[in-house]
C-alpha cells in the first residue's frame, strides 16, 4: 500500500502550479496594462507581488526532487544519469523559449529558470543539509554583491528598460545579479524547492508541520520588516523610500528579507494545496485547479503572447493606462480561460502544448 502511495501523482503539487500561474498573471497584467486608481482591488493585487513568482520557482526545484528522488536514494547511477540528461535538455529548451520572446516581454522568467535548472542539476545529489547550506549562501551573497556593484546599472528605472541587455557584459549582470529575476539570489527558491521535494510529502503531519512552521516565518519576516522601517525612518516619508529597498520584502532589489519571506510563503502555499487536495480530491475546483498546474507552461507564455497580445490588437487604450480594476479583472477572465482551456484539453490530450513541444525535444 505504501508503495502503491508514493507512486501516486501529488495533486496538490498541480494546484500550487495553478494558483502561482495566476498569481503571477495579475502581477503581470498589473504590471503592463496600469494600476491607476486605490482600494480594496490594489490591495488584493499587491498581495502576489513577488510571491507568486518565487512559489513558481519552489515549486520547480519540488518537481526536479520528485523526478530523481527514487534515482537519488538508491544512488542508480544509470537513472540518475538518464533524469540530468532531460533536465539539461528541458534547462535549455526553457532558456531559448525565454529569450525568443524578450523583445515583448523583458520580465521573461523561463530564462532564468532555465540556468536556475542547471545550477540545481549539478547539485542534484547533495544532501538536504547542504542544499539549505547553499541555497542561504546564495541568499547571504547577493547583499555583498550590491555592495561591490551599483544595482541601476543598465536600468532606466522610470520605464524599466535595460539598455545594454543584448551585450555580453549587461548580459551577464541582468542575468546574474540585477534582471528580474537574477541567478544570485533567486536560484535558492529552486534549491529549496529541491530541499522541499526530497521530504515525505506524503506523510500529512510532516505537510501540515511545514506549512504551519513556514506561515509562522513569513507573519514574522513581515513583522520585522514592517517594524524595521517604521523604527528606522521615523516616521520619515523620504527616509522611509530609502530604506525600503534593502529591510522592505520588495523584490527589486531581492535583499536577504525578500528571499526568506517569498521561501516561507512558498512552502506555506504548497504545503497547505497539498494537504487541501488530499482532503478534497474529488472535489471540482480542485480538479480544474490541478489540470490547469499541468498546463502551467503554456499558460506562463499565452498570458503574455495572447493575454497582452490580444488586448493591445483590440483597444486602442495604452498599457499603463488602464485602471486596476481593468488589470486584475481582466487577468481574473484570462485565468478562467485557461481554466476552462485545461479542462477541455486534458479531456483529449495528456499534455499542454508548450509542454508537448518541450517533452519531444528532451525525453
Amino acid at each position: 500500500m505504501e508503495k502503491k502511495l508514493k507512486k501516486k501523482r501529488i495533486i496538490g503539487i498541480d494546484v500550487a502550479r495553478a494558483l502561482a500561474v495566476i498569481g503571477m498573471i495579475i502581477v503581470n497584467f498589473k504590471i503592463v496594462l496600469g494600476e491607476n486608481g486605490e482600494g480594496w482591488v490594489k490591495a488584493f493585487a499587491e498581495v502576489f507581488n513577488g510571491k507568486a513568482a518565487a512559489t513558481f520557482v519552489v515549486l520547480a526545484g519540488v518537481g526536479l526532487a520528485l523526478m530523481t528522488n527514487s534515482a537519488v536514494k538508491d544512488q542508480n547511477l544509470e537513472k540518475l544519469r538518464v533524469a540530468r540528461k532531460r533536465i539539461l535538455k528541458r534547462a535549455l529548451f526553457l532558456f531559448v523559449v525565454g529569450l525568443s520572446y524578450y523583445w515583448i516581454w523583458p520580465a521573461d522568467i523561463l530564462h532564468f529558470y532555465g540556468v536556475y535548472m542547471l545550477i540545481t542539476l549539478a547539485l542534484l545529489s547533495r544532501s538536504p543539509k547542504q542544499l539549505l547550506g547553499i541555497a542561504l549562501a546564495f541568499i547571504a551573497f547577493f547583499p555583498v554583491l550590491i555592495m561591490l556593484i551599483d544595482y541601476e546599472t543598465g536600468w532606466i528605472m522610470e520605464t524599466y528598460t535595460y539598455t545594454d541587455f543584448w551585450t555580453p557584459e549587461g548580459f551577464f549582470r541582468n542575468l546574474f545579479f540585477n534582471g528580474f529575476h537574477p541567478v544570485i539570489p533567486w536560484v535558492a527558491f529552486m534549491l529549496v524547492g529541491l530541499w522541499f521535494g526530497r521530504q515525505n510529502l506524503y506523510d500529512n503531519q510532516f505537510v501540515k508541520k511545514a506549512g504551519l512552521i513556514s506561515f509562522g516565518a513569513f507573519l514574522l519576516i513581515q513583522l520585522i520588516s514592517v517594524g524595521s522601517l517604521q523604527l528606522l525612518s521615523g516616521g520619515d516619508a523620504a527616509t522611509l523610500e530609502e530604506l525600503n529597498p534593502l529591510i522592505g520584502t520588495s523584490p527589486m532589489p531581492p535583499m536577504p528579507l525578500y528571499m526568506l519571506n517569498g521561501i516561507t510563503i512558498a512552502i506555506a502555499i504548497i504545503s497547505a494545496c497539498i494537504l487541501l487536495a488530499r482532503a478534497y480530491e474529488g472535489n471540482r475546483l480542485i480538479g480544474t485547479l490541478n489540470k490547469t498546474g499541468q498546463l502551467a507552461l503554456t499558460f506562463y507564455v499565452a498570458h503574455v503572447i495572447l493575454g497582452m497580445g490580444i488586448l493591445e490588437d483590440l483597444s486602442s487604450v495604452e498599457y499603463g493606462a488602464y485602471s486596476i480594476e481593468f488589470s486584475v479583472g481582466y487577468a481574473l477572465l484570462f485565468s478562467l480561460f485557461c481554466m476552462l482551456f485545461a479542462e477541455i484539453w486534458l479531456r483529449y490530450k495528456k499534455a499542454g502544448p508548450l509542454e508537448w513541444v518541450m517533452r519531444k525535444l528532451t525525453d
